[in-house]
């Protein structure tokens, strides 16, 4: 069973604007995300050692909050962050779907532009994990890998308006 998720998922954009929408708080609140929730943004603080704290909310249900904590940042190449459940306050909190989710994964991101359009590969790795935690983490393979998919799809969405609209350039 693997302990990292690969999801590889190419946008029809250069890299620079892709590099944009997944970094800037504007751009974000638009596409990151459940599909239909309500997304705000707590703190936004892109650089390394910065914060990204905000909440999403389903239609019906309790908001969720999750915290970034940037680690590696190089322009318009590569996003290296932790990422946890937290409450209001920043603080980690268990995942509220399943009390064995690792308390926290390394999320790393690569951006890469071929002819126009951009490749953008992500690892997600727990970080200092039980076994069952792993274990957990093994068995919900698929449910990141759509969570992930949704997401890229809706930026897909959003960055063929905006590249027609030429608000992101």
């Amino acid at each position: 069973m693997s302990t990292q998720v690969k999801i590889t998922h190419t946008f029809n954009a250069p890299r620079e604007l892709v590099f944009k929408a997944f970094t800037e708080s504007e751009h974000l609140q638009n596409w990151w995300g459940p599909k239909g929730w309500t997304f705000n943004v707590s703190e936004s603080d892109f650089r390394a050692g910065g914060v990204f704290h905000y909440s999403q909310k389903p239609a019906e249900g309790d908001a969720m909050w999750v915290k970034f904590v940037y680690s590696e940042i190089i322009e318009p190449e590569k996003i290296v962050y932790t990422s946890y459940f937290s409450d209001e306050e920043g603080n980690i909190v268990r995942a509220p779907f399943d009390a064995n989710w690792p308390l926290e994964t390394m999320n790393t991101m690569t951006f890469i532009e071929d002819e126009g359009k951009t490749t953008v590969t992500a690892i997600v790795t727990p970080v200092s994990a039980t076994e069952e935690e792993l274990k957990t983490f093994g068995e919900s393979q698929d449910m990141v890998h759509e969570g992930f998919s949704g997401t890229f799809n809706q930026l897909e969405d959003y960055l063929s308006k905006e590249s027609e609209s030429a608000e992101l350039r």
